[in-house]
């Protein structure tokens, strides 16, 4: 039997839908945990290469959306009716005076960046960062120390979305989505 017309358009159709479907599901599965991560670690190594760059806020509007959960936008949202400095324009400022991934306002470029996964528990997987911060200085301590974060990647409406950051100290990590929800309940 020979399609004709009809027949090949509606062939034609179910072949492009059965192509998209296919292209739809290989990039939701090739989509990674860490994906977020890799894309905030390279901002956060990009505004820390040069000081004659222009800095990039994570928490801007087209990144905060994008790679953040929706609980982490709204509880930033809300930190930032209480900026640590005040705008120039106005606007809500950042509720945090220094970068939460290197959890610094001084720095060198960053060097020996390494992201892996860890571990995944009720819906959460882990990706822990590790790089040095301090290779730029003169004192051994300092310029050889490695700096880890964690941060909590969930799965959101289809897509990885980072949860919370953790950053790792020698006794005990913190939670930047508790520091936010703790900004909001604090009086001045």
């Amino acid at each position: 039997m020979i399609a004709t017309g009809n027949h090949r358009t509606d062939l034609m159709r179910k072949i492009l839908l059965v192509s998209a479907c296919i292209s739809i599901a290989w990039t939701a599965f090739a989509a990674d945990a860490t994906d977020p991560v890799r894309e905030v670690m390279a901002i956060t190594e990009r505004n820390w290469s040069s000081t004659d760059g222009e800095w990039v806020y994570l928490f801007d509007q087209e990144p905060l959306g994008r790679l953040f959960s929706r609980q982490f936008q709204a509880a930033y949202a809300e930190a930032s009716k209480r900026p640590a400095y005040d705008t120039d324009d106005g606007s809500p400022g950042d509720p945090f005076g220094y970068d939460v991934v290197t959890a610094s306002q001084d720095g060198c470029p960053l060097e020996d960046v390494v992201v892996t996964t860890g571990s995944q528990q009720q819906g959460i997987t882990r990706v822990k960062v590790t790089f040095k911060l301090w290779r730029c200085l003169d004192q051994p301590e300092l310029r050889e120390s490695v700096n880890e974060v964690h941060f909590d990647v969930m799965d959101e409406d289809g897509r990885f979305v980072i949860h919370d950051i953790h950053r790792i100290g020698p006794e005990d990590e913190d939670s930047v989505l508790a520091e936010m929800k703790q900004h909001v309940t604090e009086t001045y």
